[in-house]
């Protein structure tokens, strides 16, 4: 009994604690926030100019991380929204709408009167009712420096039949986040965790809210059962058996003064529905077996067909007081949720073609002693060694690594016959981590991300596709060559710095003139007032698709080429002479 009595002490202890820490971080961030509002507010009067819905064939966006990449529940389309993007000097946040065919691999810009704020690290679900909807809540903004951060707690809702933003204003909810996770569960949508940073402090959460697509209020459940711990980037899905899944995250803590400890969580949960009534919930903790993920923090997640969920790259970060090195990885993990078994997703690669790889040396996995299709020893992990050299010289080295243990999707008693086989051609995702994820008709597909080349951080703009049936090899739908990512170096004065500060609300009203006109006023092409010709042969592909679409197949080469040129012209030439008429 005095044992208990005391754990419960300790329990409310802290309770008070986590309580405190948050009431101290909002009152130091407040002043930081009303001074980001200010900027925020001046993006939405420039949002304001528009008045009606235009949508605009386009190159595919710009490089970008954090974003949200969701399939349309009706049609065969992905939708891309937010995120952002840093050149070593300036942070760029985004708010733009972007749908990429499928069937016509196309791009289109789509601009909606009234859009939420430019946000990253948000949360966007789907769900098909009323012809399907796209629910975002919270994320945050950045100063153009990243010294400041502004986190939302706003939820948002584009109805996609009508091509509408609608913002819900319900009382009750989470408190302003990022990093959180967020799925739809029958008709409510269930929100967990997150962090909230401001520049001297930061709390990471473990709080659990529901909200009900039918009354659209907000409700904060109090699961019972030992839960996770606060954290932010975890992975959160829906089961078969209609439970909820938690695994791994990341959350950081304090240790001495200015010096913070990182952790990345590699334990696991279910939060089920609870017996005695309606909104009743308990956490149970559970230990899968087979092959799980590498620690790891800043995977992306996604859930197939048959209801696995689908676990990629990440970065493992390496902390030590003065410095922090992350090996970042593209490899892909599964979690099937029926047998509570994790897999490393092993592919077969092209029938003709097989590539041997270098074998290299990586901590084993917790769990991985063995062969999921027997009791003989696991092989070694590989490791493939990428090295890319940049404009001024630099070598960056890329290291993969891939687990050959382990089974598909669809796991078949020939799966070790193809353990031995290149996982690809060469043409597989590079390892990211923040990447985008989502799934369509059975295929996985993989947009942008960042990796960090030394004090760089390369950001990407690529798109591949995994055929979730077949198991095969990567297809690649957007290419994108790191070398050609603008890096500026960051400038040692103040003086520079404060000048930059007082430009930006000018540099992004050109930007938003720009984006008007149809061209993405993030490219650095545009933004610098390059040759056409340097703009045409970074997109001559996809202006190549979009013209063969419009001419139809039959046309010949000659006339495709010519389309897709004047196309590219227009498109570069009015944002050229806008950004040139609001500058002057």
């Amino acid at each position: 009994m005095g044992k208990k009595g005391k754990k419960e002490k300790k329990g409310r202890g802290a309770e008070k604690t986590a309580a405190k820490m948050e009431k101290k971080v909002s009152k130091r961030s407040r002043k930081e926030e009303e001074d980001l509002e200010a900027l925020i507010a001046h993006f939405q009067t420039l949002d304001a100019k528009k008045t009606q819905v235009t949508e605009t064939p386009c190159p595919p966006p710009s490089p970008r991380l954090n974003a949200s990449l969701s399939a349309h529940p009706e049609k065969d389309e992905l939708i891309l929204f937010g995120g952002e993007y840093f050149n070593g000097q300036k942070t760029f946040m985004y708010n733009e709408l972007y749908i990429y065919s499928i069937r016509k691999d196309t791009w289109t810009k789509v601009d909606i009167p009234g859009p939420p704020p430019r946000r990253c690290a948000h949360q966007a679900v789907v769900v098909p009712q009323g012809g399907g909807q796209l629910w975002v809540f919270g994320g945050e903004f950045a100063s153009p420096d990243g010294e400041q951060f502004y986190h939302y707690k706003d939820l948002w809702v584009l109805h996609l039949a009508t091509k509408t933003w609608e913002q819900i204003r319900s009382t009750g909810g989470p408190s302003g986040r990022s990093g959180h996770r967020m799925v739809a569960w029958k008709r409510q949508l269930i929100l967990f965790g997150g962090f909230h940073e401001s520049a001297r402090d930061y709390i990471y959460y473990s709080d659990v809210y529901t909200f009900s697509l039918d009354t659209f209020q907000w409700s904060k459940l109090s699961p019972s059962g030992p839960g996770p711990t606060p954290r932010s980037g975890c992975l959160m899905a829906v089961t078969p058996q209609g439970s909820i899944a938690i695994y791994g995250g990341y959350s950081k803590q304090r240790v001495k003064k200015d010096v913070d400890k990182g952790t990345q969580h590699s334990d696991m949960f279910l939060l089920k529905p609870a017996e005695g009534g309606e909104g009743k919930w308990a956490w149970t903790r559970i230990n899968p077996s087979g092959v799980k993920p590498t620690a790891r923090s800043g995977f992306s997640v996604a859930v197939a067909p048959n209801h696995q969920i689908l676990v990629f790259g990440g970065v493992c970060d390496e902390e030590e007081e003065e410095s922090l090195e992350g090996s970042f990885f593209s490899d892909l993990y599964i979690y099937d949720a029926a047998k509570s078994r994790w897999f490393a997703a092993q592919l077969k690669g092209p029938k003709s073609e097989k590539k041997k790889r270098r074998r290299g040396k990586a901590e084993d996995p917790e769990g991985a002693t063995e062969q999921e299709t027997g009791g003989s020893s696991a092989p070694e992990p590989l490791e493939v060694i990428k090295e890319v050299v940049s404009e001024d010289g630099t070598v960056v080295t890329i290291k993969q690594v891939l687990t050959p243990s382990g089974l598909g999707v669809q796991p078949s008693p020939k799966a070790d016959d193809s353990a031995s086989e290149a996982s690809s051609t060469g043409q597989e995702p590079c390892p990211r981590s923040n990447a985008m994820l989502a799934v369509k008709h059975g295929l996985l597909y993989v947009y942008g991300g960042m990796f960090e080349a030394g004090d760089r951080q390369v950001t990407l703009s690529d798109l591949y596709c995994l055929d979730l049936h077949k198991m095969e090899e990567w297809k690649t739908l957007v290419e994108m060559d790191p070398k050609s990512q603008e890096w500026l170096e960051e400038s040692d004065s103040e003086e520079d710095s404060s000048s930059d500060e007082e430009s930006a609300d000018g540099e992004d009203e050109d930007q938003e003139d720009s984006a008007e006109e149809g061209a993405d006023p993030q490219h650095p092409e545009v933004a610098r007032g390059e040759q056409f010709e340097e703009y045409l042969s970074r997109t001559e592909q996809h202006w190549l698709k979009l013209a063969r679409s419009h001419v139809g197949p039959e046309a010949k080469e000659k006339k495709v080429l010519k389309v897709a040129q004047a196309m590219a012209k227009s498109c570069f030439d009015d944002a050229v002479q806008d950004i040139a008429q609001a500058r002057h």
